[in-house]
């Protein structure tokens, strides 16, 4: 890797990003979980690698105004040097991020609607018109600084392994591992199970790359074991569920199509985080950076695991070995099950998060108010309030459990490599 280009100074004659207010980024963030939603093929690593790159591109749009923060260029696997503002010259760093968000949110969702294409102009030129300046030459500038940086990580992006994973979620060359306590087609009847390669993608952060992965309790359907113990509690409990446990079971299933995602619901407590902190923008992006990146890169980590042991679903070993007749809570998705991408991506955000915001942050979770009644499984979104991001973490986690779609081991594996994870994203060296 070559070294980044020399950190530049603090442009001067305008404001710094730090006294503008998060609303650019807050407006973006909202735009994209609603693309993410209704875009094709954004299935939850796919969507986490999408809130990754804009995320950074937010970060990196205003970094050179932001006194007391450094750009990840150098830091970041296989990202050498961006592109540079012009040396003592004046910029807007709302035009600048407003640019860059439209910009990347084209390239990286370029199968979206016409409905949502609409939306990312619509909100561009909304944004530029409220935060232009009276000089027409800095407005400019500003707007294509943000384009440059956009359109160099977009072709950073493109290096990564992941470029278009929604063109191929369930390839169809993909060879099933059979045997004994492996994956099998669940209750959806899906025989590929959901991006066998994701593991592969590059991850942005190196140290993340080089934890060393967990291994699974070895598979057994001996009733005395550790294993079948695991899956034991989870047709327990799927026998005595009380309504909050099913309320928390369905906030959090986050369903392709139906809602963000799960990584779009850490990156949607990352908006609740900015707006109840009213965060300046400068702040905000450095949010929207560090959940970007731990999402994405919790994705690539745990799809890793998974496709390494492909370790068998609750559904298929209860009716293996406990009760063949048995329906789970919650339908089990079609990939393998340890360990959990829930527990893993919500801890890596959270632990970013705590580092932003600190240990004891309260904040209400009104991710899905407004969604119609879940019908079939007696639920109603109500939000949900937290007094600090791991507690949030833990829920999403246990959530899994109640649905009945992974064991204790998947979660509590998940929620340790997230920490992991996170962490990693922290040491990054984020402040001058």
């Amino acid at each position: 890797m070559q070294p980044a280009d020399p950190e530049p100074s603090l442009t001067t004659g305008g404001k710094s990003a730090d006294q503008y207010n998060g609303d650019v980024a807050i407006q973006w963030a909202a735009l994209q979980l609603k693309i993410t939603k209704t875009t094709p093929g954004f299935t939850p690593p796919v969507a986490s690698r999408a809130y990754g790159y804009a995320g950074v591109a937010m970060y990196e749009a205003i970094v050179p105004g932001i006194i007391n923060r450094k750009s990840l260029a150098g830091q970041l696997q296989g990202l050498t040097s961006l592109p540079q503002p012009e040396q003592s010259k004046t910029y807007n760093w709302a035009l600048s991020a407003n640019a860059a968000e439209a910009a990347i949110l084209r390239s990286l969702y370029p199968n979206t609607g016409t409905p949502n294409k609409a939306s990312i102009d619509s909100l561009e030129t909304a944004l530029q018109t409220a935060y232009k300046d009276a000089d027409e030459t800095v407005n400019q500038r500003s707007a294509d600084f943000g384009k440059k940086i956009a359109n160099a990580l977009f072709e950073w992006s493109k290096t990564d392994g992941g470029d278009a994973g929604y063109t191929r979620n369930f390839p169809a060359s993909y060879i099933v591992p059979t045997g004994a306590g492996l994956w099998q087609p669940t209750e959806n009847g899906q025989k590929i199970p959901m991006l066998p390669y994701w593991g592969q993608v590059r991850t942005f952060v190196k140290a993340n790359s080089d934890l060393p992965m967990p291994k699974p309790l070895p598979y057994s359907t001996d009733s005395k074991s550790a294993t079948f113990a695991q899956y034991l509690d989870v047709y327990t409990k799927s026998k005595n569920l009380i309504q909050t446990e099913k309320d928390i079971a369905v906030w959090w299933a986050d369903n392709p199509v139906e809602t963000f995602t799960p990584p779009g619901h850490s990156y949607s407590i990352a908006r609740i985080a900015v707006l109840t902190d009213k965060a300046s923008l400068a702040k905000a992006a450095e949010t929207f950076a560090r959940t970007g990146i731990a999402v994405a890169d919790a994705f690539t980590l745990c799809w890793r695991c998974k496709y390494t042991y492909n370790n068998i679903r609750p559904y298929n070993y209860v009716r293996l070995a406990i009760d063949p007749a048995w329906i789970p809570f919650w339908p089990a998705p079609p990939f393998p099950g340890y360990p959990s991408g829930h527990a893993t991506q919500s801890s890596s955000a959270a632990i970013v998060l705590t580092a932003i915001y600190g240990e004891n942050f309260a904040f209400i979770d009104n991710s899905h108010v407004g969604r119609a009644r879940d019908v079939l499984r007696n639920v109603d979104f109500k939000a949900r309030s937290f007094t600090s991001f791991l507690q949030a973490s833990q829920e999403s986690a246990d959530s899994r459990f109640y649905g009945n779609i992974h064991t204790h081991q998947d979660n509590e594996t998940g929620l340790a490599e997230g920490k992991k994870i996170g962490a990693n994203v922290n040491a990054l060296a984020w402040q001058k």
